[in-house]
């Protein structure tokens, strides 16, 4: 069983002195270099940035130095189908305009006028983008905050928006295209997964906001079973987070794409992250910072230990509920968890999961012609069910072995200081537990990435 320790990371330095010969001085250099086996920790981050490098409206320092004063220990920048690498010049009064304020004023104030560097070109002052490797040294901090290079794969089938993020890259990932949403998932996610092997670094693929221009159904992203992550909670106002009379919500999809994969498919479910998608870092308008996050419990602030956390589900996300520890045992077969108090706030946990024998009954979604739609079909009520619901800060469930999976979304009566749409109450999401014995053998993910369920 896993448990949250609240310990620091603790660094032993043994220093032993040289003589310089050439000036008769000593001076102190690292001896043994000697690290205890650090406890497990939760760190806070949030993969899914924009800059300046593409439609973000800041520059990246301004933008990284927010999460550091915001108590974020990582963040990857994910622009475009670009990386922070190389020459880029901007102008300053474009930029200014992009941020309806004047933010070149800022960004000097903040980092001073010998690490802005600017130029005039035919009367227009630019100012040089900094890339990640040149500014990362001034807010990296061991065991506090890192940094992570990111890149959004931004891509469509047709007029469907099909967007991925792959964070830890270190070459740029041209969208790969295909001739399905479900085909152009599937190449972009191989094409991830293909640099990491060829590096040797683990790089995460995830798939953003699914319900952005209603470019994904559940049905497509449960084909696509080699990807495992994707975006139940994203901070952009114009992702549809609830869905419509015609497209379901993101909490209802997630329940119909983990359905369809261990109780048709045999597969492994998808974990929810919660990210921000920030472009608006001057007040709270638009797609601003602070909306949504993950906190991943790891033993090191490090790409690898962070990403290893991930793929092993030892994460939550959020949109402001924060909570002390997660507990999943499968001997005892129970779910906890405990939640952090945040002043006079009341707490609803709602234990959700289909069961054996669920109504596989779907129908899909027509026009008022009968026509059907290319949407997420509509699923009885026996997917996603609220199997129980405890108040207070404390909640367990206690698996029967019926369930297919069972995760727990926990809502708090505060609203976030930032809120994404109307009445939107904090959150937090957990992973799905109790599916382990229910899937296919691991070989068999290669060979079914992209069948059809039943």
């Amino acid at each position: 069983m896993i448990r949250l320790c609240y310990s620091t990371i603790v660094f032993f330095f043994g220093l032993t002195t040289l003589a310089s010969v050439s000036h008769g001085q000593t001076r102190p250099i690292p001896g043994d270099f000697v690290v205890n086996d650090p406890p497990l920790t939760w760190y806070k981050g949030n993969l899914h940035t924009h800059t300046l490098w593409s439609d973000g409206n800041d520059y990246p320092e301004m933008i990284a130095d927010w999460y550091v004063r915001h108590g974020y220990n990582f963040l990857a920048l994910s622009d475009h189908n670009v990386l922070s690498q190389g020459p880029r010049w901007v102008s300053v009064a474009k930029t200014n305009k992009k941020a309806k304020s004047d933010g070149f004023t800022r960004y000097r104030e903040r980092f001073g006028d010998q690490w802005v560097e600017t130029r005039t070109v035919k009367g227009d002052q630019q100012v040089r983008l900094k890339p990640l490797s040149e500014f990362r040294a001034l807010l990296e901090q061991p065991g506090r905050f890192l940094m992570i290079q990111g890149e959004e794969l931004t891509d469509h089938f047709e007029q469907k928006p099909i967007h991925m993020n792959a964070s830890n890259v270190l070459e740029l990932i041209k969208p790969q295209g295909g001739k399905s949403v479900v085909e152009v998932m599937k190449n972009n996610l191989e094409a991830i997964q293909e640099q990491g092997t060829r590096l040797g670094r683990p790089i995460l693929g995830h798939v953003n906001h699914p319900n952005f221009q209603y470019g994904i159904t559940g049905e497509e992203l449960a084909m696509v079973t080699k990807e495992r992550f994707f975006e139940v909670y994203n901070g952009h106002p114009g992702v549809n987070q609830l869905g419509d009379q015609t497209h379901v919500g993101i909490d209802r999809m997630w329940d119909i794409i983990n359905t369809l994969r261990i109780g048709e498919m045999k597969e492994a479910p998808v974990s929810g992250l919660g990210t921000d998608d920030s472009h608006n870092y001057f007040g709270q308008a638009e797609a601003s910072p602070g909306r949504g996050w993950i906190m991943v419990r790891a033993r090191h602030l490090t790409p690898e230990s962070i990403i290893l956390a991930i793929e092993s589900r030892d994460f939550y996300a959020s949109s402001g509920v924060t909570l002390r520890d997660v507990r999943y045992s499968p001997e005892s077969r129970s779910l906890e968890l405990e939640i952090e108090p945040d002043g006079d706030a009341q707490y609803t946990t709602q234990f959700v999961g289909t069961l054996e024998g669920y109504d596989s009954a779907r129908k899909p979604v027509t026009d008022k012609a009968g026509k059907a739609l290319q949407v997420t079909q509509r699923y009885s009520d026996d997917v996603g069910r609220v199997l129980a619901t405890v108040k207070g800060t404390k909640a367990r469930y206690e698996l029967t072995g019926k369930e297919l999976y069972v995760r727990a979304v926990v809502t708090s009566t505060k609203p976030p200081e930032n809120p994404a749409f109307a009445k939107q109450l904090q959150q937090a999401w957990t992973q799905p537990v109790g599916w382990e014995k229910r899937i296919a053998p691991s070989d068999s993910t290669a060979e079914n990435a992209g069948t059809e369920p039943k």
